[in-house]
C-alpha cells in the first residue's frame, strides 16, 4: 500500500484534506513508553499555520484523538492509532475545478491513477494536510529517542537564495537544537529569518510563491545502526522524507558538493578523541557510511519546491473535456511551505532513526 511504510515499525497514514478526519496507525511501538501529551502538542503546533501573512489562513486545531495503543500514560505495544478532525474546510473553493489540472499539483496524475474517483478537494490524499499525522508519529518517535539521548533538530536553511547559518556538523549540541526548535520562525540567525519573512510577504503580494531548503541534524546517534544496500539508514530517511508533499531533493553530508571534491578532500579522517571514541575530523559523509551510522551527527538537507497553488492566471487543461483552459486558483494557501515543513522533516528522521534503533543492542 502506498500510504503504509513498513519495517521494524509500520505506520499508515489515512484521510483526505477535506474529508471528516485524517489520521495514522503505528504498529510495533515499544510498550511501556511514556508520552508527554503537552510536548507532543507543542511539536504539532510547530507545523500549524502561523498567525502572520507568511502562512495559510486555514485554521485547524490538530488535536489528535488517540483511539488505541495508549493507556495510563504509557504505550501498550498494540497499534497506536490517532484521529485528527478536519474542521475548517472551504470545499466550495474547489467546486469549479473538478477536472481542471492545477499546474504543479497531482490532480491530473491522481485522476489517471484512481480513474477519476479520487477526492481532489484541497489536494485530497496528496495534500500537505497529511503531514499532520506524520508529525504525530514523529513526535511519538522523538520522545522515545530523546529518552535515550538522541535529539533531532531542523531549521530553515534557505528561502529564495537567502541563506541561514548552518549547524556545525561536528560540534552541534542538544542545546543548539532546542534553541532553534523553540523559535516561532526557525532560523539560527534571527536577522536572516527576518529577511526570509520579508521575501515570503513580497511574493505573497505578487500572488506568487517561493520554495527553499530545510537542514536537519541528529546528535548522539550511536555508531552501527542501519544496514547496507536497500535497508540503509539513508534509504529509510529518504523514503520518509519523500512522503512529505513538495519535496524535490535530498542530500546527506556534503551531498552534491562532494561531486566537486577530490577524494583527499572528501574523505573524513578517523581518530580517537579524548573520550576514547572513534570519530572523524570532518563530517562530509553526514554521519552515515555504507548505510550505517558512524557515530558522527547525521546531517541532511531537503529541498522544497514553491507552493504550486498561486492566484495568478495559469494555462492548463480540462482533462475531462480534453480542451485548453485558464485557471486562477482560489482558496487559502501558504506562499511558502518551508517554515511549516521544518517539524515534518524532523518527524520523518525521528521515525527512521527509531526504526533502526530497535535493532540496536539493549535498546
Amino acid at each position: 500500500m502506498s500510504s503504509t511504510w513498513s519495517n521494524n515499525i509500520t505506520f499508515s497514514v489515512f484521510g483526505e484534506s477535506h474529508g471528516p478526519a485524517i489520521g495514522v496507525c503505528i504498529d510495533n511501538v515499544p510498550p511501556g513508553e511514556s508520552l508527554d501529551m503537552d510536548k507532543l502538542m507543542q511539536f504539532m503546533a510547530r507545523r500549524a499555520p502561523k498567525k502572520d501573512k507568511t502562512s495559510t489562513q486555514r485554521r485547524e486545531k490538530d488535536l489528535p484523538q488517540i483511539m488505541s495503543g495508549f493507556f495510563n500514560g504509557k504505550t501498550t505495544g498494540t497499534p497506536l492509532c490517532a484521529f485528527i478532525q478536519n474542521t475548517d474546510q472551504h470545499s466550495q473553493d474547489y467546486s469549479k475545478m473538478q477536472s481542471l489540472a492545477r499546474p504543479g499539483h497531482a490532480d491530473y496524475t491522481g485522476a489517471l491513477r484512481y480513474r477519476g474517483f479520487n477526492d481532489q478537494r484541497g489536494g485530497g490524499h496528496f495534500s500537505g494536510r497529511l503531514t499532520a499525522p506524520l508529525c504525530f508519529a514523529g513526535a511519538v518517535a522523538g520522545q522515545i529517542l530523546e529518552r535515550r539521548g538522541i535529539y533531532v533538530g531542523a531549521h530553515i536553511a534557505e528561502i529564495h537564495k537567502i541563506k541561514d547559518e548552518s549547524f556545525d556538523p561536528i560540534t552541534v549540541s542538544r542545546e543548539d537544537i532546542i534553541a532553534v526548535r523553540e523559535k516561532e520562525f526557525p532560523t539560527i540567525s534571527d536577522k536572516k529569518g527576518k529577511m526570509m519573512r520579508n521575501e515570503i510577504e513580497k511574493v505573497r503580494e505578487l500572488q506568487d510563491s517561493v520554495g527553499g531548503v530545510v537542514e536537519c541534524i541528529a546528535v548522539n546517534v550511536p555508531a552501527g545502526i542501519g544496514s547496507p544496500i536497500f535497508d540503509g539508514l539513508e534509504n529509510s530517511i529518504a523514503q520518509l522524507i519523500f512522503g512529505i508533499p513538495a519535496v524535490k531533493g535530498l542530500e546527506f553530508g556534503a551531498g552534491f558538493n562532494s561531486a566537486k571534491m577530490l577524494g583527499s578532500e572528501n574523505n573524513d579522517e578517523f581518530y580517537v578523541n579524548d573520550k576514547g571514541h572513534v570519530v572523524t575530523r570532518t563530517n562530509f559523509h553526514g554521519g552515515i557510511l555504507g548505510g550505517i551510522s558512524s557515530g558522527m551527527p547525521v546531517t541532511l538537507r531537503v529541498a522544497f519546491k514553491p507552493t504550486p497553488s498561486i492566484s495568478q492566471p495559469q494555462r492548463t487543461v480540462d482533462y475531462s473535456a480534453m480542451k485548453n483552459e485558464t485557471i486562477a486558483i482560489k482558496g487559502r494557501h501558504d506562499p511558502c511551505v518551508v517554515p511549516r515543513a521544518v517539524p515534518c522533516v524532523e518527524a520523518a528522521v525521528n521515525i527512521a532513526l527509531l526504526n533502526h534503533m530497535m535493532d540496536y543492542p539493549n535498546f
